[in-house]
């Protein structure tokens, strides 16, 4: 038996609502950046870019979650303006054109007011409001969703900051306060989804641990899950060290344990395959249910 999964209808502007719950959702990632670690090719024109957005939508992805910033771990930070320069653009692009909502990946307050002004619905912090507290003000007053993410640290603390006694615990704690965060700020926690953040202040064998105990987190918090493992570090020990683009097969593994373990969302970046992958996966839970 698989765990149940939770439905939610998570409100967005202009009473456009996403329904989560009757089946797992893919977010494709688009990073409009030079120095993504997880792909192949770096995209920085905005037409190439709403382009692959387009064909991610064909593909089967349901959401869109655009990002100008590498968070990879060491990564340096980057001026709102530079961020803002690469993505409003984007997202420009896209507003009107595709059906999917559109995510962006930022936790600057400036660039997610400009986002989400250009065409954003969901704002994706990977910070759970701990690096700039006027972000949620924004999201409060703009009436996009907010995704949550748990993190410790900065970009470049990360590894040093995965020190756990009981990571779960840890860990929605500390979830629990980016939520009372975020509804101090005038977010309604109908608006709010979570994000364990897996290879953010984790190391493999925490972020295997968040896989396996998924159902507990989503208990313990109320709120519908997203989950991030596509082609993260956690995975190259278990497939001899693969680069990350070459770590699609060990994400397909990572995706299947999360969408069998309830998550509503798994956020990706080979979209086409993943699709099939969360599609299959589908299909186990519900005979899961049967005698």
């Amino acid at each position: 038996m698989f765990p149940p999964r939770r439905p939610y209808a998570i409100p967005l502007p202009e009473g456009r609502v996403l329904d989560l719950g009757a089946r797992c959702l893919v977010m494709g990632i688009l990073n409009v950046t030079p120095d993504s670690f997880a792909e192949g090719m770096h995209i920085t024109d905005p037409a190439v870019a709403a382009d692959a957005a387009l064909a991610m939508e064909a593909a089967g992805a349901d959401l869109i979650d655009v990002g100008g910033e590498s968070t990879r771990p060491g990564a340096e930070p980057l001026a709102p303006d530079e961020e803002l320069r690469r993505i409003v653009p984007v997202i420009a692009r896209l507003a009107g054109r595709l059906r999917v909502p559109i995510a962006v990946d930022t936790y600057k307050a400036a660039v997610a007011r400009a986002a989400v002004e250009a065409g954003a619905v969901i704002v994706n912090d990977i910070s759970g409001l701990r690096f700039d507290p006027e972000l949620g003000r924004v999201v409060a007053g703009s009436g996009a969703a907010m995704v949550l993410m748990h993190s410790r640290g900065q970009p470049g603390t990360l590894h040093a900051e995965a020190v756990y006694s009981d990571m779960m615990r840890e860990m929605t704690s500390e979830l629990e306060g980016s939520v009372r965060r975020a509804t101090d700020c005038g977010v309604p926690v109908e608006r709010i989804i979570i994000d364990p953040g897996i290879g953010f202040a984790k190391r493999a064998p925490h972020s295997y641990g968040v896989l396996a105990r998924l159902p507990d987190l989503a208990s313990a918090l109320d709120r519908p899950v997203l989950v991030g493992p596509s082609r993260k570090s956690f995975l190259r020990d278990a497939v001899s060290g693969r680069t990350a683009p070459e770590r699609d097969w060990g994400t397909a593994a990572a995706v299947t344990a999360a969408v069998l373990a309830g998550a509503h969302v798994v956020r990706v970046h080979a979209v086409a395959e993943m699709a099939q992958v969360v599609r299959v996966a589908e299909q186990i839970r519900s005979h899961g249910h049967q005698p």
